[in-house]
């Protein structure tokens, strides 16, 4: 009897034990007639609600935004759009100041050269006056010592053809003496005369 009575007692405990293994399997047939339903967003049961909510969601959101996120996004472009206009009035302004100082920088070079010309010209116009004048005065006194060396070549040759005659008079004397005998000078010196007239 004692053996039967564990042998009663172990039906029950088999019986408990296909109860528990039953009981997940039919938990597990609820759940998945549940998930045979549908996707819930997708069920169209609650489509109705779904629109509520998304419209809920989408008018604190737009008041969110629109009140907190877009005020600061506002307020980061503006900033940085000055920041850029500041930037660029200031790149302008720079440009400016550099487009005047190449134009100063341009009329001195000019001026620069301008002047350095002038002063080209002006030494040019000295040196060229220097030498013109030291030309003139080389000139001059060329010219003064051919006009002295003429006149002295004009007296010695005045001097010498007025000792012309007397060489030939002295000449003729020594040639007739020395042909004919003697010869008075005077004599000689007329006929020299003579000769040259003719």
């Amino acid at each position: 009897m004692a053996n039967e009575t564990p042998a009663e007692g172990q039906a029950p405990a088999a019986d408990a034990t296909h109860d528990a293994a039953s009981s997940p399997t039919e938990g597990t047939h609820a759940t998945t007639e549940a998930h045979e339903a549908g996707f819930p967003p997708f069920d169209s049961s609650t489509f109705g609600t779904q629109l509520i909510w998304l419209a809920i969601t989408f008018v604190v959101l737009y008041f969110v935004l629109s009140r907190l996120a877009l005020p600061r996004i506002g307020g980061i472009l503006s900033d940085r759009k000055g920041r850029i206009d500041s930037d660029l009035a200031v790149a302008d302004a720079s440009r400016q100041k550099t487009d005047a100082a190449i134009a100063a920088y341009e009329a001195a070079l000019a001026e620069a050269r301008k002047k350095s010309h002038a002063i080209a010209e002006e030494t040019r116009n000295s040196i060229k006056a220097d030498l013109d004048a030291k030309r003139h005065e080389v000139e001059a006194d060329l010219n003064k010592k051919v006009s002295d060396a003429e006149a002295r070549i004009k007296a010695t040759k005045n001097e010498a053809l007025g000792h012309v005659g007397e060489i030939a008079a002295d000449t003729v004397e020594a040639l007739v003496s020395k042909l004919v005998g003697s010869v008075s000078a005077q004599d000689a010196r007329d006929a020299v005369a003579q000769a040259s007239k003719e």
